[in-house]
């Protein structure tokens, strides 16, 4: 590797707060850390579960070959409704068995009364497969509530981390591939795959112990990409790997026009006649303002897409004051202003 990065790790406890008709409202501190560093590759898919599970379960695939020597990789699972559980043998078998599925189902097919089943019988399947605590290792998947009509906003969410360390020990360039193989099978809208912070919930309410870090070093992500996600026709943010779908890429020109408008040290990449994937330099970056890392790169393809970014405030902003708003708005577009 030939840049440096700061290590991330944001020592806890979280205080959680949980409510019950015995005790009421509880206060627990959970001994994880608020943050730390991660790269995360993220894919939003306009499509339903039914016509992408292949794809998926390759994406699934992948993730579990470049974890296989890795035992803290895979140290719990989600499926459905199901609480976390030790991921063992049973726990692969629910998970292949949601990547197969048997027919197509709409929600609105069945009377209102009778919708929420089909969505827990598995018209929507969703799951995570997780390393051990603070480990930096996930993989998650969501689909979208199947609709005869679907939103144009609604999207299917594959999502997967692994800790900074493997890429200082795999390299850059093995992490560049892992992301591509990842993204093959998938009808992407937009995706990415790059330097993120993992953040403990509320991750917008946390900007005390992050601004130190955030606006020092621009390179860094924090828009997770949640379980139901609607960013639509946008794209969230610019990071060292940005796959581009349609219709984003055909109004930028597609992977020629792109090429033309790009003069840093970037890499414009035809996928197929539908997708492109565009590298912000050969490795990703944290950047560093106090010592004049700015990214230029990453500033000159976010002029670029701005007109197809993301509006700001996300819907996950929640309460938060005027003056802390601001500031989240001013680390939105940092590569902006």
């Amino acid at each position: 590797m030939t840049s440096l990065r700061p290590r991330i790790r944001i020592p806890g406890p979280i205080p959680y707060t949980s409510w019950s008709p015995e005790t009421g409202e509880v206060t627990r501190y959970l001994d994880h850390l608020i943050a730390r560093d991660v790269i995360r590759v993220v894919f939003f898919v306009p499509h339903d579960h039914f016509d992408i599970a292949t794809g998926v379960s390759h994406a699934l695939d992948s993730y579990l070959r470049a974890v296989n020597d890795r035992p803290v990789a895979l140290s719990t699972y989600t499926c459905c409704d199901w609480e976390p559980s030790p991921l063992d043998d049973r726990g692969g078998e629910f998970i292949r068995a949601t990547l197969n599925p048997k027919e197509r189902r709409y929600a609105d097919d069945s009377p209102r009364d009778e919708a929420s089943d089909i969505l827990k019988a598995g018209a929507d399947p969703y799951f995570g497969i997780y390393g051990e605590q603070d480990s930096g290792f996930s993989f998650e998947y969501h689909a979208r509530i199947p609709w005869r009509e679907a939103s144009p906003g609604d999207a299917t969410v594959l999502r997967a981390t692994l800790p900074t360390e493997y890429l200082e020990e795999r390299g850059a360039e093995f992490v560049h591939e892992f992301s591509q193989d990842l993204a093959s099978r998938l009808p992407f809208a937009s995706g990415h795959a790059g330097l993120a912070l993992d953040v403990a919930y509320p991750r917008l309410g946390r900007l005390d112990a992050l601004r130190p870090l955030i606006f020092r070093h621009p390179g860094f992500d924090l828009r997770d990409a949640g379980i139901r996600d609607s960013l639509g026709p946008r794209v969230d943010g610019v990071h060292w790997m940005n796959f581009l779908g349609q219709p984003v890429l055909s109004a930028l020109g597609g992977a020629a026009g792109l090429r033309a408008r790009l003069q840093s040290s970037t890499d414009v990449q035809e996928l197929d006649d539908e997708r492109a994937l565009v590298t912000l330099g050969p490795e990703p970056e944290a950047g560093d303002t106090a010592h004049g890392q700015t990214l230029p790169a990453y500033r000159e393809f976010a002029r670029v897409l701005e007109p197809w970014l993301e509006p700001f405030p996300w819907d996950s902003l929640g309460e938060q004051d005027n003056a802390a708003a601001e500031e989240w708005h001013r680390w939105w577009r940092r590569f902006l202003d």
